[in-house]
């Protein structure tokens, strides 16, 4: 996300149970994302209080140990530094959440992210388990995520989807094609279903975007991915259609 060049301004990431390490929170916040993964088991998650003497009414048995403010504030000014590093491309948020990762003793930064993290990721735990339309955006979100990603895999489907290559800018190459034609795949769906809704609308159905909601630009019973397949460049393309007249 960091590196996308589009027009879009994204600024929300969605994951799984994987995204939600307190270090991870740590790190996009002072990257200016705000984290929001579906947690499985969240009952095993810790959360913290800011004040060991604080005493909350019905959660307390919820909360654990009291946020180290004097660790972050002491290691803020070098928190700020790596998530300006990351920001301007001078280091990859992989790379530093993979050195962070070896829980070294020794590196002080770890600590203070982790203990930044343990901050926002309690403020989203609250959120998220009194909010129910929070969880249903989730929810959504991050199934749509899975869908695409069974979509990219169903494309894939020479070698087992096992990308054979070893060096890493190889690897990158062939996920680059594989979402590549998963986007050709989706544009010629969603021109499809467009042409399809607009026909309908002609016709005098009632078609609404609620309607819309149901349908999905990740089917492929229509999709044939075997055969002997012919590049004909003198034909002539029907223009696609954009304008869809759904209210």
């Amino acid at each position: 996300m960091l590196n996308d060049e589009s027009d879009f301004n994204p600024d929300t990431v969605h994951g799984d149970t994987q995204a939600q390490s307190t270090l991870v929170f740590g790190l996009a916040y002072l990257l200016g994302i705000k984290l929001m993964p579906r947690i499985r088991n969240i009952k095993d998650l810790s959360f913290y209080k800011p004040d060991r003497t604080m005493v909350l009414k019905h959660i307390q048995s919820l909360f654990k140990d009291p946020i180290k403010w004097d660790l972050i504030e002491k290691h803020y000014a070098d928190m700020l530094r790596t998530a300006m590093s990351v920001k301007a491309g001078k280091i990859t948020a992989s790379t530093i959440l993979r050195r962070f990762g070896t829980k070294n003793r020794k590196n002080k930064l770890y600590f203070a992210f982790r203990e930044l993290g343990r901050v926002v990721r309690t403020m989203f735990l609250l959120e998220y388990i009194t909010d129910v339309d929070l969880r249903k955006t989730i929810q959504a979100a991050t199934c749509k995520s899975e869908e695409f990603n069974e979509f990219a895999r169903w494309l894939f489907f020479a070698n087992g989807g096992k990308i054979p290559a070893n060096l890493k800018h190889e690897q990158s190459k062939i996920v680059k094609y594989n979402h590549l034609l998963a986007n050709f795949a989706i544009l010629y769906n969603v021109n499809a279903m467009t042409e399809v809704f607009n026909q309908l609308k002609a016709e005098g159905h009632n078609i609404t975007r609620d309607h819309m909601a149901a349908f999905s630009p990740y089917h492929t019973e229509h999709l044939g991915r075997l055969g002997s397949f012919e590049l004909d460049l003198t034909k002539q393309v029907k223009p696609m259609i954009f304008e869809l007249l759904v209210d």
